[in-house]
């Protein structure tokens, strides 16, 4: 049988499998996406789109459609520690509606909610209308074999049966934590296999909110005389809550009797509901020894599974998608050099882990509530249990609430295609965010002049900011991007407080948005700066991310 040939073989339709193939049609390149079951959501396993998300709708034009998803824009997203819905209040972190927030002053853009239900179509639409994406549903992949050149893999159409062969110079897995990719690429998961058993139960109930006096709010944390026990999270702001039992290291299977007794329990009455669906799942904390092994790669929650305390995981994933996605699209295009795709695991796995220690640290902080036997009693003892449990939860969880620095600060220090200007790192704090455009960083948002964001100057290729520079005077760098085929374009900006943002004269930014390099003058040697950034080249940061790179390995 004829195999048929594509630059990229993409294995997974969620979102990053998503992200991925619009990305790299917005790219212009070729791509095929295969995706066993038809796409639909019966249990939407995500609900924020972080702002570094959004950042990428920003660019691919999708923010109107987020923005106008059917989450209700007015609905409050206040966080509630209680007893019950009709018990105790313990606490609160209260938040407005998401249209009611604006963007905080470090990104043109602010998180949104939009569960997977709502944003997998938007991203679907999104990769189904770049004339370079194939996508195909009903297709499971069953193996692939690798050749130096290629990848062959065997898929079957499940309703059918029927099979073919798709030779693909590369292949990425972003099927999800039991990964086949992952599997066949022999890459092996580090961490702790099981923090939780987890049952997720979806259930519809339009009266809920008259049925207590709490109030709208997007999340509910149950705390009884054991401690946290559930959940109840706003699906969709109107009829739909996903109840979950949040379980132990203990496996165990819940009758449905077990189920809505348990629901009863959290809402404090017996009333009427309906459950949509049921989903047992395991609570992880892994992260992939390596992204990459020979034409394959792996992103998402195949590269690394966390708890979901802290909304990371698919954030996560749309971050290694759009970084992989330029890598690729410079390789087949000729103009990345051997070294560029080796730097996908050097840059994104340090934030896989790094992200999935601060959602397990979220985890901790809510399972942290001791038995307190009395705290759901109308007694002054109970009274003063609640109040002690309740301030200090409270301060606890902000940490879990106010993450900007998890979404916006992470960085690739020391990666092998940025070229370090021996600045001094800023701190890398959850709860805060210092801009900075010091090599490996995400290039800093400033409105300028037009009403555009800075944002919006980066991602079809390089960008060379010179504030306060003319073309001539950057024309060796501009010059020696040209000789290597590297797509580059020339800003030059006037503003003063941008450039003391920027604080440097140059700034070369890569297509996803991070600083690659920064200095007031151009380099002596052009060239070689060109062949660092591009991957063809060992650059001076290649030591610091060897160091780092082991030490992610050993831990």
């Amino acid at each position: 049988m004829q195999a048929k040939i594509v630059p990229v073989l993409i294995v997974g339709g969620g979102p990053v499998g998503l992200a991925l193939a619009g990305d790299l049609g917005w790219h212009g390149v070729d791509c095929v996406l295969i995706e066993q079951s038809d796409g639909s959501i019966y249990q939407p396993r995500m609900d924020l789109v972080g702002i570094r998300t959004m950042e990428f709708c920003r660019r691919w034009g999708l923010v109107g459609a987020v923005e106008n998803s059917a989450y209700p824009r007015d609905y409050a997203q206040d966080n509630v520690y209680l007893t019950s819905l009709t018990g105790y209040e313990l606490g609160r972190e209260r938040f407005p509606g998401i249209g009611q927030a604006s963007p905080p002053p470090e990104s043109p853009q602010r998180r949104e909610r939009c569960p997977q239900n709502m944003f997998d179509p938007i991203l679907r639409q999104f990769a189904a209308s770049q004339k370079s994406v194939t996508m195909r549903y009903r297709t499971r992949l069953l193996s692939f074999a690798q050749d130096p050149d290629n990848v062959t893999a065997e898929v079957e159409n499940v309703e059918t049966g029927a099979w073919e062969r798709i030779s693909a110079r590369y292949i990425v897995g972003c099927d999800g934590a039991r990964s086949l990719v992952r599997e066949m690429l022999g890459i092996r998961m580090l961490g702790n296999p099981v923090l939780t058993y987890t049952t997720n139960v979806i259930f519809r109930c339009p009266h809920l909110l008259s049925l207590h006096d709490k109030g709208k709010a997007y999340r509910h944390i149950f705390i009884g005389p054991e401690g946290t026990w559930a959940t109840i999270v706003a699906i969709n702001g109107r009829d739909q809550w996903r109840f979950s039992l949040i379980g132990s290291t203990a496996q165990r299977e819940y009758t449905t009797a077990e189920i809505e007794t348990a629901i009863r329990r959290a809402v404090g009455c017996d009333f009427e509901f309906e459950i949509l669906s049921v989903l047992p799942w395991v609570r992880r904390e892994l992260v992939a020894e390596t992204y990459r092994y020979g034409s394959g790669f792996i992103t998402g929650d195949a590269a690394h599974a966390m708890s979901p305390t802290g909304g990371f995981g698919m954030n996560t994933g749309i971050g290694d998608a759009v970084d992989l996605s330029w890598k690729l699209a410079a390789v087949l295009e000729g103009w990345g050099g051997a070294g560029l795709l080796d730097s996908y695991t050097s840059e994104r796995q340090p934030v896989g882990a790094r992200n999935v220690a601060e959602a397990s640290g979220n985890l901790r902080r809510m399972l942290s509530v001791g038995a307190h036997p009395d705290i759901a009693e109308a007694t002054p003892q109970g009274a003063a249990t609640r109040e002690k449990v309740g301030r200090e939860f409270a301060e606890m969880m902000r940490r879990e609430w106010f993450t900007l620095g998890v979404h916006l600060g992470y960085r690739y220090e020391g990666s092998p295609i940025c070229w370090p200007d021996g600045s001094e790192a800023p701190p890398d704090e959850a709860g805060s965010y210092m801009p900075t455009a010091r090599p490996g960083h995400r290039a800093p948002h400033v409105w300028l002049a037009n009403g555009r964001s800075t944002l919006d100057l980066f991602g079809r290729g390089f960008t060379l900011l010179g504030f306060g520079a003319a073309a001539e005077e950057a024309a060796p760098l501009i010059d020696a991007a040209r000789a290597r085929n590297l797509p580059l374009a020339f800003v030059t900006l006037a503003e003063p407080h941008i450039a003391a943002v920027y604080e440097r004269k140059f700034v070369l930014v890569r297509p996803d948005g991070h600083v690659a390099w920064r200095d007031d003058r151009l380099p002596a040697d052009p060239l070689r700066l060109i062949d660092v950034v591009r991957g063809a080249a060992s650059g001076p940061g290649v030591a610091a991310w060897q160091r780092q790179n082991n030490a992610v390995r050993m831990a």
